[in-house]
């Protein structure tokens, strides 16, 4: 389903993305690379190539901060997917309609199956 595609996990959970990095892995993707912060994912995108990308939408201490990634990622036409605890956590969300929504807690199927939903929506 993945096979060979570079990944970004952005998300200030170390345990869920772990655990992520783990279900993208077992789908067969290449690389993983996980971040915790806005300002990590930001320079990582400017600087490196990725598939697809999956978004915790609240990260802490930084209000709308995965906004900022997903408008990065939008510019450089890279799909992703938001990962929330509250599905109507943020309006903002609407923004990027094309952007799976996943609900925390989530089944690793459901997650891949709205990180396939991006990459073939793109």
């Amino acid at each position: 389903m993945l096979v060979g595609k570079s990944c970004l996990v952005v998300d200030d959970e170390l345990l869920i993305a772990l655990d992520i990095e783990q279900i993208l892995l077992a789908a067969g993707a290449a690389s993983v690379i996980c971040l915790a912060s806005a300002e990590e994912a930001l320079a990582s995108v400017h600087g490196s190539h990725f598939d697809v990308a999956v978004l915790d939408v609240l990260l802490r201490g930084a209000a709308h901060a995965s906004f900022s990634v997903a408008a990065a990622l939008q510019l450089r036409n890279t799909p992703f997917v938001f990962l929330t605890g509250m599905r109507r956590a943020d309006l903002r969300m609407s923004e990027y309609p094309a952007a799976p929504v996943v609900e925390k807690p989530y089944q690793p199927s459901l997650l891949i199956d709205a990180v396939v939903r991006a990459l073939t929506a793109r």
